[in-house]
């Protein structure tokens, strides 16, 4: 009885040990991860001076807030400095309810300072964005050479500026409302049912599900 207590002990003893030293290797290799981590983030935020820069272009009203939101996350995620612009100043309402503050307007849209333009859609999009101001933004955008992109509706008001002669872009459209396609068409785009096309510089999505690899393609072009 006694022989078997104290094996008994030392089973216990032993099971200690065994898991405090597995408690120990959890913790650091927890820590390792969040080194590499950390690591991983620095290497991927170059210093400001250095760091491409992308202008968000948002309807005041009524711009799709998924499409803003992702696209923004995977700019920023890639290290991408991110600024956002709309045809008026204040509080921009999303149609599902985002507000974003707006201190920049499309005036103040400086196209040297922006490696990337990219208009945000939505139902808004063209009702606030479909004009001369943006057919100029995006006109300046291609002559300089600059990533120019459009998720949703947007890729109409490129298609109207002038810029899709010639280039494969996708849209959004419905079973019921086929028009978007036209517009592209009308305009000398070569219309492509995917969710994300690459053209060269000009980069073009057809909605809010495909807002994650939209800002994924612009920030992989970026760093080209």
């Amino acid at each position: 009885m006694k022989k078997s207590l104290i094996f008994l002990g030392i089973l216990i003893v032993l099971a200690g040990f065994f898991f405090l030293f597995e408690t120990l290797n959890h913790q650091k290799a927890e820590e390792k991860k969040a080194e590499e981590k950390e690591v991983k983030k620095t290497m991927t935020l170059a210093p400001a001076e250095k760091r491409k820069k992308a202008a968000l272009i948002i309807a005041f009203e009524g711009f799709k807030d998924e499409e803003y939101l992702k696209t923004k996350e995977k700019l920023e995620e890639a290290g991408i400095e991110v600024k956002t612009f709309s045809n008026l100043s204040g509080t921009a309402k999303g149609a599902d309810g985002t507000e974003v503050e707006i201190a920049l307007t499309l005036r103040d849209l400086n196209i040297d300072d922006y490696d990337a333009i990219v208009f945000i859609g939505g139902p808004g999009a063209l009702e606030n964005l479909d004009n001369d101001q943006s057919y100029q933004i995006a006109q300046e955008a291609v002559s300089k050479n600059k990533i120019l992109a459009a998720i949703c509706i947007s890729p109409v008001i490129l298609a109207k500026s002038g810029v899709l002669n010639g280039k494969r872009a996708t849209v959004w459209s419905s079973i019921l409302d086929k028009s978007p396609i036209v517009r592209l068409e009308e305009n000398g785009a070569m219309y492509v049912n995917q969710p994300v096309v690459v053209d060269g510089n000009i980069i073009t999505a057809n909605g809010p599900q495909a807002a994650s690899q939209f800002g994924e393609a612009i920030a992989e072009k970026l760093s080209q």
